[in-house]
């Protein structure tokens, strides 16, 4: 997920990107579905997902990796934001790809599959097939199109119907399931809560994490069969100390809200509501501009409001009837925000903001309101 492993330049570098020789598998090739937990950086939050040919016989043992793309793609970052970055599927060998999870310390767990050799033969064609065509390039989705969506897609193809569906947290939301996996990541999970609109807060019904796929995969059964056996853990991360960081939490942005509360410097709310300001106008505009659904119909745009831009614009020119009336809108639009926010796992790290921003446009409602009474007297 996420997937900034830069596999496209690594591969070139140690040469494991060439194309596989067509060839017939023998009846003792294994496929299986390696799962990697989660790790540390961003990119890898979520864990990954890739797939394990082997097959002694003929002295093959390869991974086939859906999470790759070139970082050098021309327009990257607006291609990444609009939703049309093309990653593709990148093969190479077994050892290569478990040195790169030893050294960033992450535990990769194995599922075989119970294939006949017909379902494995026609599996590892259409991944070779796929390496040499447009075939190998994908839209990414966050949701809808990832490593592990194109893993089950491929191995449903193999079975010859969708036998691999979600059997884990199907009551939750796909904001709920995806939470706990930022627990030790505040602003990370701040920030991705700010960039998600309505969207996942719908049912989670897609399979589309390693993890849940790895728990399907368990009990999923075709024609009356297991598809896999149970997971046998390949490498297992060393533990390390749970370090908590003195700033990557809620303390430190309540510490900061708070600080600039107490400050009482005019200047200063004007500049918080400045930056909040323009990022909802980046939240509004991403919401038409990309074509990931998970950032459309963003209700944060009520919290940070591109009407706050308003006031500035109002304090400066001395308007202070209409900095009254928009400091009374914004007020009213953040109780409506905290409302949607009452069933939502998000609510905590929010209501710091929330109450920041409440005090803040109180601080300026009383100011035009003294200002106006001047003015009449």
């Amino acid at each position: 997920m996420l997937n900034k492993y830069f596999l496209f330049l690594f591969g070139f570098l140690l040469g494991i990107t060439t194309p596989i020789a067509a060839q017939a598998l023998s009846e003792q090739a294994t496929v299986s579905i390696l799962t990697c937990q989660e790790g540390n950086e961003l990119y890898s939050l979520y864990g990954h997902t890739a797939i394990r040919i082997k097959d002694e016989a003929n002295a093959l043992d390869v991974v086939y990796n859906y999470g790759t793309f070139d970082f050098n793609t021309e327009h990257f970052y607006l291609k990444f934001v609009k939703g049309d970055l093309r990653y593709f599927v990148t093969a190479y060998s077994f050892n290569d790809f478990y040195f790169e999870y030893t050294v960033e310390n992450r535990s990769i767990y194995e599922q075989q599959l119970y294939l006949t050799v017909a379902q494995k033969q026609l599996l590892f064609e259409t991944l070779n097939a796929s390496l040499q065509s447009d075939a190998k390039y994908y839209t990414y989705k966050f949701i809808d199109r990832n490593c592990t969506n194109m893993v089950v897609d491929k191995v449903n193809m193999a079975l010859g119907q969708n036998c691999i569906v979600k059997t884990t947290e199907k009551d939750l939301s796909y904001r709920q399931i995806l939470f706990p996996y930022l627990r030790n990541h505040f602003y990370e999970n701040l920030g991705i809560n700010i960039l998600f609109g309505y969207k996942t807060d719908g049912l989670g019904s897609k399979l589309f994490l390693p993890n849940q796929f790895m728990e399907s995969l368990k009990v999923t059964k075709c024609n009356g069969k297991m598809i896999s056996g149970a997971p046998k853990t390949l490498l297992k991360a060393t533990p390390s100390a749970d370090e908590k960081s003195v700033w990557n939490n809620i303390y430190s942005l309540c510490l900061f809200l708070l600080v600039l509360i107490v400050a009482r410097k005019t200047w200063l709310y004007l500049v918080y509501f400045s930056l909040t300001g323009i990022l909802g106008v980046f939240l509004f505009w991403v919401g038409f501009y990309s074509l990931h659904e998970e950032l459309s119909n963003n209700y944060n745009i009520l919290l940070f409001n591109p009407l706050l831009l308003l006031i500035l614009v109002f304090y400066v020119t001395k308007n202070y009837n209409w900095l009254k009336k928009t400091a009374q809108l914004c007020i009213v639009l953040d109780l409506i925000y905290f409302i949607v926010l009452l069933n939502k796992p998000n609510l905590l790290m929010f209501i710091p903001l929330i109450l920041c921003s409440l005090l803040l446009l109180f601080h300026f409602l009383r100011m035009s309101n003294k200002r106006l009474l001047a003015t009449i007297e």
